[in-house]
This record gives structure tokens, C-alpha cells and sequence, in this order.
């Protein structure tokens, strides 16, 4: 069963914007959420995380200023707003969410019980 669905991906020029979506089927009983991505025969890196308690979020020092990860609890869902893209930003994204007991735990960037299946980002120069 996918309980995350990803969205809002595409192809964009470099300084373009886009906002990629992730539903959350079971949104209230996980209370960190992410954003990772990753290339072909790469590693896969996290880009954000947020903790729904409070809302606290970390993100990786190539994407500050440039993006940012948000929730909105009346629809169930995240977002990843990215500003200023870049080429070296092209990868497919994928949101996942778990349960942890704090936000030290969750910025960890670990045991992400549900994952997406990722939307492709493809910025041109």
C-alpha cells in the first residue's frame, strides 16, 4: 500500500521555481517527515526534514536560503518549495515520513518507515 504520494515535479530553467507535494495517508500517526533525493547510481542524500511538533526543520547547506520544507496539517501534506534552481539540483525526489521520540532524533535523517516514489526535477541551463 503507498500511504505517500509525491507531486509537482517537472522541467524548469536554471533561477526557475517549483513546489513538489507529498500526501500523507497516514500523516498524524508519523511525526517527521523529509525530503531526499537521488540520482542514478548515486547515494541518496536528504535535502530536508521537519518535525511536526513544533515545526522545527534542517536542511542541507547546498539548498539554504533556496528551499524550504513546510506542512500544512489541514491536508494531510508536505511541500518543498525550491527557489533559484540550479542544474546541479536535477534528481528525482522522494518524500518520507516515521516515527521518532524528538526533533534531535528526526534530524538524524533516519528510520523513514514509508516512502514515496519520487517525482523527477530536471532544471536545464
Amino acid at each position: 500500500q503507498v500511504h505517500l504520494v509525491e507531486s509537482g515535479g517537472g522541467s524548469v530553467q536554471a533561477g526557475g521555481s517549483l513546489r513538489l507535494s507529498c500526501a500523507n495517508s497516514v500523516y498524524w500517526t508519523t511525526n517527521c517527515m523529509a525530503w531526499f533525493r537521488q540520482d542514478p547510481g548515486k547515494e541518496r542524500e536528504g535535502v530536508a526534514v521537519i518535525y511536526r511538533s513544533g515545526g522545527r526543520t534542517a536542511y542541507i547547506d547546498s539548498v539554504k536560503g533556496r528551499i524550504t520544507i513546510s506542512l500544512d496539517n489541514a491536508k494531510n501534506t508536505m511541500y518543498l518549495q525550491i527557489n533559484s534552481l540550479k542544474p546541479e539540483d536535477t534528481s528525482m525526489y522522494y518524500c518520507a515520513a516515521g516515527a521518532v521520540a524528538s526533533s534531535a532524533a528526526c534530524n538524524t535523517g533516519a528510520g523513514f518507515r514509508f516512502w514515496g516514489q519520487g517525482t523527477q526535477v530536471t532544471v536545464s541551463s
